[in-house]
Parts: structure tokens; sequence; C-alpha cells
């Protein structure tokens, strides 16, 4: 290309600043696998391949943008220090990275912080200050800082070197596979799919690149829709390392020209894609990183008869939470069930009734006999059972043989 990309295309990163990223960080990250899954090739009828990310030093992507940020700061910038706000991914790639350049780091981290993440943060080296609701507020917190004490902001998403850093992961993906035909990407602020798109369109136009994002906070999608970065309301969501209010103007700008549609997930394909993943590939994986196996399997993107990578960003998940997702994916794929039954309030009742799940070889995990709160005839009693089932047709079999057997059966 003739000149500076930039200059033609108005964006604030380009391939070579991706290709400079890879050297400087080349010697200090890990080359991720970028593996065949048999299993969900056969099942999607697709080549699927799994950019796993969450086997970086630090459990994720995050630290390839920290490290290229860091790599490019002067001497006396170094001498000065750096400061950053993130809950998670982010606080421990700069920690890690600064702590092996010499570099102190302060990272400003919500008052809800996981006590997990904020032990993780400190023993790769970082001072850790806890101040703010969310990250909005950590955010602000560590600007004043930086005006005061004359450190360098390293920001998430929305910063250049940042931006090239993340890109690398495109780098990787061409040499590991160049015969891709569509790339899945998580979305939180953008770093992540602005990179890995800069580096996938300026070298592979044809691949497609694919966004995902978490139903709840759909930023990126609503900002492209509307032609800027908007912010969208705060919400709950498992994925809550891709849920940010408002996406980077930076990113922003990249992912209006080169990524080729965005689509969302909600929590329980979430859930069930972290069960998945973790059962058939023995992978470890975050929310974030699973939302783009969920979006294929859910059919919000075309990949039948297609080469696609999906991007597994991270795998920095507490384990109790880790527990209550595996519970929600096993609802979700009908292999946990609770339901209601009205029985009569007589001896052998209860015992007729077990008697049937026993039959159809279902696996009781709790049982509650209520006789005193339930509304209905004196002279029954209501059952609620939660049970290990094999899928929704099982489910719909044990529905059936109650409700032949005179029971009043209801399912959540």
């Amino acid at each position: 290309m003739a000149g500076d990309p930039r200059e033609s295309l108005e964006l604030p990163v380009c391939f070579a600043d991706v290709e400079a990223a890879r050297a400087r960080i080349r010697d200090s990250i890990y080359q991720s696998p970028c593996a065949l899954s048999a299993t969900l090739s056969r099942s999607l009828e697709a080549k699927v391949y799994l950019k796993l990310e969450n086997l970086q030093m630090t459990g994720s992507f995050k630290e390839r943008g920290a490290m290229n940020k860091l790599a490019t700061l002067t001497e006396a910038e170094r001498a000065a220090g750096v400061v950053a706000a993130s809950a998670g991914n982010h606080a421990q790639g700069v920690a890690y990275h600064a702590n092996r350049l010499g570099i102190d780091a302060l990272i400003v981290m919500p008052e809800y912080t996981p006590l997990i993440k904020v032990s993780s943060t400190r023993r790769y080296g970082a001072t850790v200050r806890l101040e703010g609701v969310g990250w909005d507020d950590a955010q602000a917190v560590a600007r004043r800082i930086a005006d005061e004490e004359g450190r360098t902001l390293i920001h998430p998403f929305d910063d250049a070197a940042i931006i090239a850093g993340q890109g690398t992961v495109g780098l990787e993906l061409l040499e590991q596979n160049p015969y891709l035909d569509a790339i899945v990407v998580p979305i939180g602020g953008g770093g992540l799919i602005a990179g890995i798109a800069v580096a996938i369109k300026e070298t592979n136009p044809r691949i497609k690149v694919y966004g995902v994002e978490a139903a709840a906070m759909p930023g990126m999608k609503t900002s492209v829709a509307a032609g800027k970065p908007v912010a969208v309301p705060a919400a709950r969501t498992l994925a809550d390392g891709i849920a940010v209010g408002r996406v980077g103007e930076l990113t922003h700008a990249i992912v209006s020209r080169y990524v080729d549609d965005i689509v969302t997930v909600d929590d329980e394909e979430i859930a069930s894609a972290i069960l998945t993943l973790l059962e058939v590939e023995k992978a470890v994986v975050e929310a974030s990183g699973a939302a783009p196996l969920a979006a294929i399997v859910n059919g919000r993107l075309p990949v039948a008869g297609r080469k696609v990578a999906l991007i597994c960003s991270g795998g920095n998940i507490d384990v109790t939470v880790l527990s209550r997702i595996i519970e929600r994916g096993l609802v979700k794929d009908g292999r946990m069930v609770r339901m209601w039954a009205t029985i009569a309030d007589s001896p052998g009742s209860l015992a007729r009734f077990a008697d049937i799940l026993a039959r159809l070889r279902c696996n009781v995990l709790e049982i509650g006999h209520d006789r005193a709160f339930m509304r209905g005839p004196v002279g029954t009693t209501r059952v609620t059972v939660t049970m290990e089932t094999r899928g929704h047709e099982h489910i719909e079999d044990i529905v059936s043989a109650l409700t032949d057997a005179g029971i009043e059966v209801h399912l959540p």
C-alpha cells in the first residue's frame, strides 16, 4: 500500500502497527494454540478452531496489549510508573508485565471486585487501590491519579498501542490457519476485535470478522447502528468481561469499517457454552470467552461448511461462579430440571410418584413435600423435585408418564 494506510482509511491503527507490536512482545507472550475441535466440528457441520487465549500467563489476551503499551513508554514514563483501572484481566496483564519490566504499577479496582482477583493482581507485583462502585468510578480515580502523580494511564481498550497489541492474535491466526473463512470474537470495549480486524482485513479481506456481545449490554452493536459511541444502561450479565457501558472512540471507528456483523447471546446460552467447552474440550473458559461458541451453537452466525476460529479470550473465572454457571448450563441443556407435582395426601402416593421417576432413570437431587402452604384442594399435597435428566426429550417423557398416572405436573 502506498503511503501510510491510516491517511486513506482514517483509522488509528494499521497493519504495520500490529506487526510492530508483534516484534515488541514476541518474546514475552505465549503464542496460544489454534486447535481443531473434532467434536464441535462434527456437531456444527463446520471446521471449528479454538484460539485458546485462556492459556496466557495471566489467563487472558489482555496482556498482549498491556505489554505492547508498556514497551512503547519512554524512560521518563517508565520511571514515573503507570496506573490502570480494571476489575480483572486488564489489571493482571498490566501488573504482570509492568513487574517484569521494572515499572511501578498502581491498579484501581472497584470495591466489589472479588478477593481472588485483587489477590492475583497484588501477586503479580502491583499496588491495588479499591475505589468506586464500578469500572467507570475506578477509571475516574485512575485518571486523577495519572494527573496528580504523573503516571501513564493504561486504558483497557481505547488506546492505539493496546489495540495493536491485541491485534497480534490475528497475526497468529493467519500463520496458524491462513485458509480460515471466519473469525468470531467477543466484544467488550472493542480492543480485541478492533486489533484482530485490522490484522485480518488489511491482509485478507475475504475472511469474515464477526463480533459477539452480551444481550444485556450490546454497547458496540448499538454504537455502530447509531454511527457513534453511545452509552448503554448497566445490566447484570454472566459475561462481566464484556459488559462495557460505552465502547471506545478508536475501537468504534475500526469496528464500523472492518467488522462484518455483530450478534448477541444471552446468559443461558453463554452458560451452556461454558459447560460445552469444559466437557468437550476440557477447557476452562470464562463467560466472555465462551460467547463466540454460544453464538454459533445457537445459529446467530452462518458457519456450516466453513472454517471458523473462535477466540476463547480468557479463563479467569471464580470457582464458585463456575459452579453456578455449570448448573445454569445443565438447566439450559435439559440435563437438570425442577418441577412441581400435585399428588394425593395419602399413604403410598409419594412412593408411587418416586417409583415413576425411578423407572424413567431420573436421579433425584432434592425433593420437598408441602401440604400446609400450597393452594389446592384439601387432601392433596405438592411435591417439588429437582433431578438430573438426559435432555429435553427425557423431560417430556417424565411429564407424560406422570400425567398418564393422573399426577398434575408444572414446570418453571
